[in-house]
């Protein structure tokens, strides 16, 4: 039997259908992936499901003693206590005694007293009577694994330490059906890897909400999607349903273009004239109004997103230089002795622990923070655009068209005006979205609010701060494409691995002691990279060369983005070349002093420029070509 099952389950909210009669079964042992646009239900169900929400038509049926756990996307509103009691709460009945246990235990470390000491050894008893032992051993074991301090006040934490408490609530309880809406937000990369291994080994049961594609990849032996109030679900990875999805979009198009036709076709045939309804079918008459029926009833799929970026003239060709930069909060290290050149063009991801600085990094390099030691030479021309994983430039009180507009109905986009209406439609806001206030949004629509409200404005370095952060699938690929796209200098903080490796060309990673190392490419190449140093810091672990054979220097396959780059090169190199030249060729001219004035210094500069651009190339298509071997 089923652990549970949703039969035929109805619910509307006053609108569309949010579930046009479902059907769905979770299986023990089922790792059953959630995927949706945003606002197609997906938090919706896990609220069913956990008995939070109950639907308005059909049945749901689970499994006898069927025990739930489940962690939400936002943290609940009045949780207090100490870290302890708040994991020990999972445990049900049993969190009343280990919570006192543990503080009087704590207590007696501290003061002593006989007093205290028989209070501890009649908890004791109790424990070991009801086998709470184990369940104490549990929530310290998984405290320690989190890395979260059991006398630290919940309500004083961060809001990424306050997620990991509530999923060490959640993973203490050992429940039938765990859970998990977005449980990768606001977790740092280490983290999540060893919330994929924990799941993986100690869960037999999850149900789970992400836009982390890795995430999904790692986890998923179900997929199942949201779509116009209907569900999908297919027993398969999540690659192999990416594939199969493919194909059923591509299938329903092709369905609805033939009932597109035949529509037309027998809505010109019973216009005809007076001879043609004299002798028309009333069969077929009743298939018409069938058919118009069909059409009226159909719910189309929601649009893509359009999102454009507007882009400003080029920044100069230096965009931030860091000397020997050391930054500390008191004798919390940050930075120490950091070094690096930020050239206009380059595509940098930063990553490191929660915690570790990567925020204060970026406000270093913008010029935000003045480093305490060394120095941080700033380039011309810049036009920066943040986007910022707090959201905090959205006025929650203000509708979504004033957090656009400012107050204005028509916004200059690419030197075009737009009516704010429309421009907000390209980011899948209706009218009457527009006008509701930002504060009922869900997470993934007000990011996509956010970057609406950014780019209306141009740039020339963009830099988002863990902008993937509830997107949907289809948002986060057009952003992906859009960023690929983008021709200005990017920094980019993000957990999401897979759109790193796709998006970045090489990434700043914090240790979380001040050490701030640099490595070429994404994600992956990081990993691959510290690979090998750790490989090569083993001298005894090496393979000894035959005598007069020099060793092969070890080489990794590039990766799909690296590939691209390096197929791109050439025709780079060839267009700065030429540019080169025909600026040579100005500059030999003795007619264009007479008019140029001030423009050879601008052609001067700009040949400068091209030389360093043409340099640095040249040692891309090197370095890559090494590595492809």
């Amino acid at each position: 039997m089923a652990l549970i099952s949703l039969r035929n389950i109805t619910l509307a909210f006053g609108g569309p259908a949010l579930f046009d009669g479902i059907n769905l079964q979770i299986e023990a042992g089922d790792r059953l992936c959630l995927m949706g646009r945003n606002g197609s239900g997906k938090s919706t169900l896990l609220r069913l499901i956990g008995s939070e929400l109950m639907p308005e038509g059909g049945e749901i049926l689970r499994q006898q003693g069927l025990t739930v756990a489940q962690v939400e996307q936002d943290v609940p509103l009045g949780l207090s206590g100490t870290v302890f009691d708040v994991v020990a709460s999972g445990m049900g009945k049993a969190a009343e005694l280990l919570a006192e246990y543990h503080h009087v235990s704590h207590e007696l470390a501290v003061a002593g007293g006989e007093k205290l000491l028989a209070r501890l050894e009649s908890l004791q008893k109790e424990l070991e009577e009801s086998g709470g032992w184990s369940l104490h051993q549990e929530v310290e074991r998984v405290l320690n694994r989190l890395s979260l301090d059991a006398e630290a006040e919940f309500t004083t934490l961060s809001g990424g330490t306050k997620r990991r408490v509530l999923l060490a609530r959640a993973l203490v309880s050992s429940p039938d059906i765990l859970i998990l809406d977005e449980p990768t937000n606001h977790l740092d990369i280490d983290t999540i890897l060893w919330l994929e291994e924990f799941l993986v080994k100690n869960v037999k049961t999850v149900l789970f909400v992400t836009h982390d594609r890795a995430f999904a990849r790692r986890l998923a032996n179900r997929v199942a999607e949201l779509d116009r109030g209907r569900i999908y679900a297919f027993t398969c990875g999540y690659d192999e349903f990416a594939l199969r999805r493919e194909a059923l979009l591509e299938a329903e198009i092709t369905r609805q273009a033939l009932f597109d036709k035949k529509l037309a076709q027998e809505e010109a045939w019973v216009r005809q004239g007076i001879k043609a309804r004299r002798t028309r079918n009333e069969g077929r008459v009743r298939a018409l109004k069938k058919l118009r029926e069909e059409s009226r009833q159909r719910r189309e799929r929601q649009g893509t997103a359009k999102i454009q970026l507007q882009v400003a003239d080029r920044s100069g060709a230096l965009v931030a230089e860091a000397t020997l930069v050391s930054f500390a909060y008191g004798e919390r290290v940050i930075v120490k002795d950091f070094s690096t050149t930020i050239m206009r063009g380059d595509r940098i991801g930063i990553i490191g622990p929660n915690g570790s600085g990567k925020t204060t990094l970026l406000r270093l390099l913008l010029g935000e923070l003045e480093p305490q030691q060394g120095e941080i030479k700033l380039g011309t021309r810049r036009e920066v655009i943040y986007f910022d994983q707090l959201r905090e430039q959205l006025d929650l009180d203000k509708s979504v068209q004033e957090n656009v507009g400012e107050g204005n109905d028509t916004l200059v986009i690419n030197g075009q005006p737009r009516h704010i209406i429309g421009y907000l439609q390209d980011f899948l806001f209706s009218p009457e979205r527009a006008r509701s206030p930002v504060s009922i949004l869900s997470g993934g629509e007000r990011n996509r609010l956010l970057l609406a409200k950014l780019f209306t404005k141009p740039s020339n370095i963009l830099v988002m701060d863990e902008p993937t952060n509830d997107l949907d699938a289809e948002t986060l690929d057009l952003l992906e494409d859009l960023l690929c796209e983008y021709p200005g200098t990017l920094l980019l903080v993000s957990h999401d691995r897979e759109f790193l490796n796709n998006v970045v060309s090489s990434t700043l990673v914090l240790g979380g002691n001040g050490l701030v190392r640099e490595f070429v490419g994404g994600y992956d190449d990081w990993l691959s990279q510290s690979a090998l140093e750790i490989a090569d810091a083993q001298p005894a672990l090496k393979a000894v060369p035959e005598k007069g054979k020099p060793q092969k220097e070890r080489l990794r396959k590039l990766s799909f983005k690296e590939e691209r780059e390096l197929e791109a090169l050439p025709e780079r190199i060839a267009a700065l070349e030429q540019e080169q030249g025909e600026l040579h060729a100005r500059l030999a001219d003795p007619g264009f002093y007479k008019s140029a004035g001030s423009e050879v210094a601008a052609v001067n500069a700009r040949l400068t420029e091209l030389e360093q651009e043409l340099e640095k190339a040249f040692l891309r298509w090197d370095e890559l070509e090494s590595l492809k071997g």
